[in-house]
């Protein structure tokens, strides 16, 4: 199951997307070495990274056709969050151009690491490459939007 779109970030981190469904999805991540803190822990933006995606899936799974950018993110890190983690998000109210989320990471043992809510924005996909309509076209240090 992919995300539907190219996220360089996400593969980069190496996000795995298990549910996206009716307002739910469902990240499984394993973190790196170099994904740590200096205490050997989940570095505190990737965990906002992997919650900013997860909540995000969860808008976008009952509107797959259109992006969401995130407008406001709260977050809570409730303890040091190891191993493996599953990020599992929830689309709780949504309105014609607005979805309110919330998202929890847990460790493998199934304990609560870090919660947030968020906001986030519908939005319609661009279309990609160099002649669309809306691509910043970068030649000779000059960006245009034409």
């Amino acid at each position: 199951m992919g995300f539907g779109v190219e996220i360089p970030f996400v593969n980069h981190l190496g996000f795995e997307l298990k549910l996206f469904d009716a307002g739910f999805s469902e990240l499984l991540y394993a973190p790196r070495a170099e994904h740590l803190n200096s205490f050997g822990v989940t570095h505190g933006g990737a965990l906002m990274t992997l919650l900013d995606v997860t909540m995000a899936a969860a808008a976008r799974s009952v509107q797959n056709d259109m992006g969401v950018v995130t407008i406001e993110m709260k977050t809570s890190f409730m303890q040091p969050a190891r191993g493996k983690l599953t990020g599992k998000g929830h689309l709780m109210h949504r309105t014609a151009t607005m979805a309110f989320t919330e998202g929890t990471i847990f460790d493998e043992e199934g304990r609560a690491c870090a919660h947030a809510t968020g906001t986030f924005k519908y939005v319609k996909r661009l279309p990609t490459g160099p002649k669309s309509a809306n691509a910043l076209n970068v030649t000779s240090g000059v960006i245009s939007t034409d």
